[in-house]
């Protein structure tokens, strides 16, 4: 039986642009199909705004990815009609607990009151998530909103030609053609877009590496958030627990800088991992496995004349605090109706500029939170770790210690 990220969920078709003698105009192209560009989309057409998605893919992401989405966003994707099938099959939690070598030090409580819509925070492999995207943009497509995505077709040249932008694109067919009124960037941290313009990020990257591994089991952890500082399966580094939809589980495992990426992703050294933290007996299967390193970066501008830049493609953080995603998904929040009144000859193109003080706002606190967070996680002095040691031994005994324990300051 085939897995959901092993199917081609738009694939490639010859479109009609593809046959024009000029190349078609489009009111707003969007570069990428994952949770950013499908989500800016779909707001797009609701709001009757025509646009088209490119992709040189034609399936979802394999592999978990982003997993943890926050309430503010699972409010947008309400507002999107794409929230309820999320919520359902998501695993919603609001319990964290923290250990220092074997012991518990604290828990919080990331929802205590009742009454709330949308949960702190649902598990979501990023594989369901796009796939419920694209079943509302097919929805929406099919009462006629003006929405289309075309998979398989990757950008190859970009001209920003001052009223519109130029696309080249290749698809296996061969090459063709289009213009855009607007160009928005939704594809990813190593953005083509961003390479092709000749623009980059400004930050900061950290010396050290982690190591993710999914993987399929039964197991009794509770659903919430485990997170280990100096645990005794792995020594001097830390590591997250973290419990997905299909008894699929997230492990995050904290190893150095210095590493032999190769090495670190043979199967038999991910289950000397996994045997070393869960016991000999465990039985599981490996569904898939990564390495991240932290960037807190981004770009100066998030948009340059007609290519507007959103999510990844705009910003990195890393990944503790769940603040990728959750983020991008508010720039698109953001930028829809403003992209919608621009279009609509309802406001200049200068309020474009709101965008990119707003969002770059948001993508400096969240840049500034997760630098504090990986620098608690992954201290770069002895003198650095003795405080943050200190710091996880008192929380242990003493209230007032424990808002400074920082295992990654969770969205909202």
């Amino acid at each position: 039986m085939s897995r959901i990220f092993e199917t081609p969920l738009y694939p490639y078709t010859r479109s009609a642009d593809q046959d024009a003698l000029d190349p078609v105009r489009h009111k707003v192209v969007i570069v990428g199909a994952g949770p950013i560009g499908l989500g800016l989309a779909i707001d797009l057409a609701l709001k009757d705004v025509e646009v088209l998605v490119l992709d040189d893919n034609d399936k979802v992401s394999y592999g978990s990815r982003a997993i943890c989405f926050a309430q503010r966003p699972l409010e947008i994707l309400d507002r999107l009609g794409c929230a309820a099938p999320m919520e359902e099959k998501g695993v919603e939690w609001q319990l964290g607990k923290v250990f220092f070598d074997e012991r518990k030090i604290y828990e919080f409580n990331l929802q205590p009151e009742e009454g709330h819509q949308h949960p702190a925070f649902i598990n979501l492999q990023q594989y369901h998530f796009e796939k419920y995207m694209l079943d509302r943009l097919r929805a929406l497509e099919a009462e006629g909103k003006p929405i289309e995505i075309r998979g398989r077709n990757r950008v190859v040249a970009i001209g920003d030609q001052g009223d519109h932008v130029h696309l080249e694109i290749d698809t296996p067919e061969g090459p063709y053609e289009l213009e855009a009124d607007w160009l928005v960037a939704c594809d990813g941290a190593n953005s083509s877009t961003r390479r092709m313009l000749g623009l980059d990020f400004v930050g900061k990257v950290f010396e050290d590496n982690f190591l993710i591994a999914d993987v399929i089991m039964d197991a009794d952890f509770p659903t919430e958030r485990w997170f280990w500082f100096d645990p005794p399966f792995n020594r001097g580094q830390s590591a997250l627990l973290h419990k997905q939809p299909d008894n699929v589980w997230r492990i995050d495992f904290q190893i150095g800088w210095d590493i032999d990426r190769e090495e670190e992703l043979k199967p038999e050294n991910i289950d000397r991992r996994l045997r070393a933290m869960l016991g000999d007996d465990i039985r599981y299967e490996l569904e898939w496995s990564s390495i991240y390193t932290f960037q807190c970066r981004r770009m100066e501008q998030f948009h340059k004349g007609r290519v507007i830049f959103a999510g990844d493609a705009a910003h990195q953080v890393s990944p503790f605090g769940a603040r990728g995603a959750n983020s991008g998904l508010q720039d698109t929040d953001n930028l829809a109706w403003k992209l919608e009144l621009i279009v609509k000859g309802k406001a200049p193109e200068s309020l474009l500029e709101s965008y990119d003080i707003e969002r770059i706002h948001g993508a400096d606190e969240n840049i500034l939170n997760s630098t504090r967070s990986t620098e608690f996680i992954t201290p770069k002095s002895e003198m650095s770790r003795i405080l943050r040691d200190a710091v996880l031994d008192l929380a242990d005994r003493f209230e007032f210690a424990r808002p400074l324990v920082n295992s990654g300051r969770l969205s909202v």
